[in-house]
C-alpha cells in the first residue's frame, strides 16, 4: 500500500514542484527505496540529476500498481559511491549501471558493474563478459551485424554443447544521445526527436511527452484529442502485434500465417496513415492536443477497413493455433518464470505472459483510458507460446476497443493552447506502449526549460528477460526466443 510511504505521491501524467519531492542522504535514500520495493512497489525509473553546484542527485520513480499511484523521491547531491540497491532488488541492476556510466556515481556492491551503452571513446559497450569455466564449455559471439535486416546488438553465449548456460547482451550500437539532446528544451527539433526514440512506438512516446508538458503547464488536452491519441495507440499496438505473430510463424517455418500477417500488418499501418498522414503516426500528437481530426466520413471508412482486417487476422491466427508443429516449437521454449519476471521488473506483454497483471491502461489510467478500458490480457507459462498468446489477446481487445470508440466519437476541439512551462517542476507519465510501459520523467529549471528529461523504454526493463529465457535452451532457439520478446535496440540505447 502507498498510504504510509515517505515518498511524494502523484497520479500518472501529473506534476509537482521539485521542492516538494522528499530527499535523503544517498544511503538512506537507497534504504527507503528498497523498503518500498520490499512492500511490492515497482521501479519505473532511476536516474541522476546533476546539480550546478556539484554532485548529482539520485532520483527514483516507483509505482504502486494496486493503488494506481506513482511516487518519487531523491537523494541529496553527492559525488562518489553509495550502497547499491541491486543486491536487494535485481530490477535496479541496469539503472545503476546506467547512472554509473552517465554520472560516475558508484553503486558499491553491484554484482556486475560495466557500461550499459558505450565504453572508451564512446564505442559500443562490449567490454569484459561473464565467462563460464569448464573443459567442454565454449563461447559463441553473435552480432552486432546480423543476417536479417535488423538493428545491431551483440549477444555472447556460454554453451555446453548446444545448451546455453548463460547469455550476456551488449547494446549501445544505436546510441544517439537522445536524452542529452533534450536538455534545455523544448527545442524546435524536440518533438521529432521524441517521435524517433523508438520509431515503431512513436505514438506511445509522443503521448508520454505531450502529457508531461501539459502537466507541467497546468493544462490538459481536450477530450477529443485524448480520444484520438487512444485510437492511434491501439492502431500502433495492432500493427506491431500482428507483424510479430507473422514473424514468429516465420521463425518456425509456418508460412501461411507468416505471409498473411505481413500483409495484414500493412493494412493496420495504413489505417494509422489514414488517421495521421503516415504509417508510423508521426505528426499527429503535439503538446496541447492533436493536429488531425477524424471526421465522420473517414471514421466510417476506417471502421469498414478495420472489420475487413479483423476477419483476415482471425483467419491467420486460427491457422497458427491449429498447427501442432507450431505448438511443439512454441510451448516450453524460452521460459521466464513469474518469480523471475517480478524480480527483474519485466513490463508489458513479457510480464503478462508470465502471469503478472501489469498494464498501465489498467493500473495507472490517464488520458482517454480513464473512461474506456479493455480487460488486461494475461497468459501464464512464460514461454514463447504465452508471449504469442498475449499478443493475440491484445489484438482481439484492441480491435474491440477501436470498434467501440470509432462508433461513438466525442464532440469538441482537438487542440488547446499550451501555456508556459512552470519552473522547477517535476512531471512523470506512463503509457502502455505495445511492448509495455513507456516512462517519461521531466524536470524543468528556473526558466521552465528541461533541466533533465529521462526516458525509460520498456525494452530497458525487458532485455534481461531475453537472457533468462535462453538459459537451458538450445542455442538454435535464440532467434525464436528473441523474436517472442521483439525488443527495441534504439529504445534501449537512446
Amino acid at each position: 500500500m502507498s498510504g504510509s510511504t515517505p515518498f511524494a505521491l502523484l497520479a500518472n501524467a501529473t506534476s509537482l514542484p521539485w521542492s516538494e519531492v522528499p530527499e535523503w542522504p544517498a544511503k538512506e535514500f537507497v534504504s527507503s527505496t528498497a523498503a518500498e520495493l520490499d512492500r511490492g512497489a515497482r521501479l519505473c525509473s532511476w536516474f541522476g540529476v546533476p546539480e550546478d553546484g556539484g554532485g548529482t542527485r539520485l532520483t527514483a520513480v516507483i509505482a504502486f500498481d494496486a493503488d494506481n499511484t506513482l511516487a518519487v523521491g531523491k537523494s541529496t547531491p553527492f559525488i562518489g559511491g553509495y550502497p547499491s540497491l541491486t543486491p536487494r532488488h535485481a530490477q535496479a541492476h541496469l539503472f545503476e549501471r546506467e547512472v554509473w556510466e552517465q554520472h560516475k556515481l558508484i553503486p558499491e556492491g553491484h554484482p556486475w558493474l560495466k557500461p550499459v551503452r558505450y565504453g572508451s571513446n564512446h564505442a559500443p559497450s562490449t567490454g569484459e563478459f561473464f565467462r563460464v569455466e569448464g573443459r567442454e564449455v565454449h563461447e559463441v559471439a553473435v552480432g552486432p551485424i546480423h543476417a536479417g535486416i535488423i538493428e545491431p546488438g551483440h549477444f555472447r553465449f556460454q554453451c555446453a554443447g548446444e545448451e546455453v548456460l548463460h547469455l550476456e547482451i551488449a547494446l549501445g550500437y544505436q546510441h544517439r544521445g537522445a536524452e542529452e539532446a533534450l536538455h534545455g528544451g523544448p527545442h524546435g527539433a524536440t518533438m521529432s526527436q521524441i517521435e524517433t526514440v523508438a520509431g515503431d512506438a512513436t505514438i506511445a512516446h509522443a503521448t508520454a511527452y505531450a502529457s508531461n508538458l501539459e502537466a507541467i503547464a497546468g493544462s490538459e488536452a481536450p477530450l477529443k484529442a485524448q480520444w484520438l491519441r487512444s485510437i492511434a495507440l491501439e492502431l500502433e499496438r495492432l500493427a506491431s502485434h500482428t507483424g510479430d505473430l507473422g514473424a514468429l510463424a516465420n521463425d518456425v517455418a509456418f508460412l501461411p500465417t507468416a505471409s498473411a500477417c505481413g500483409k495484414i500488418r500493412g493494412d493496420f499501418l495504413n489505417l494509422t496513415a489514414s488517421l495521421t498522414g503516415n504509417r508510423f503516426g508521426r505528426g499527429l500528437i503535439r503538446p496541447g492536443g492533436c493536429r488531425h481530426d477524424l471526421e465522420p466520413a473517414r471514421a466510417t471508412q476506417m471502421l469498414e477497413r478495420l472489420l475487413s482486417a479483423q476477419a483476415e487476422v482471425e483467419q491467420a491466427a486460427s491457422w497458427l493455433w491449429g498447427a501442432a508443429s507450431v505448438r511443439a516449437r512454441f510451448e516450453h521454449t524460452g521460459i521466464v518464470f513469474a518469480k523471475q519476471a517480478a524480480e527483474i521488473g519485466l513490463v508489458g506483454l513479457a510480464a503478462r505472459a508470465c502471469g503478472l497483471v501489469r498494464d498501465v491502461r489498467y493500473d495507472h489510467p490517464a488520458g482517454w483510458h480513464r473512461f474506456a478500458q479493455s480487460p488486461v490480457a494475461v497468459w501464464p507459462g512464460g514461454d514463447v507460446y504465452a508471449r504469442a498468446r498475449v499478443r493475440w489477446l491484445e489484438v482481439e481487445r484492441s480491435v474491440e476497443f477501436l470498434k467501440d470508440q470509432i462508433a461513438a466519437p466525442p464532440e469538441g476541439e482537438i487542440r488547446s493552447e499550451l501555456g508556459p512551462l512552470a519552473p522547477d517542476t517535476f512531471a512523470v507519465t506512463l503509457v502502455e506502449g505495445w511492448r509495455g510501459e513507456v516512462c517519461h520523467a521531466a524536470l524543468t529549471d528556473s526558466e521552465g526549460r528541461f533541466r533533465r528529461y529521462k526516458i525509460t523504454d520498456p525494452s530497458f526493463h525487458n532485455w534481461t528477460g531475453v537472457a533468462l529465457a535462453l538459459r537451458g535452451q538450445a542455442i538454435s532457439d535464440f532467434p525464436l526466443c528473441n523474436k517472442s520478446f521483439n525488443l527495441s535496440y534504439c529504445g534501449f540505447d537512446l
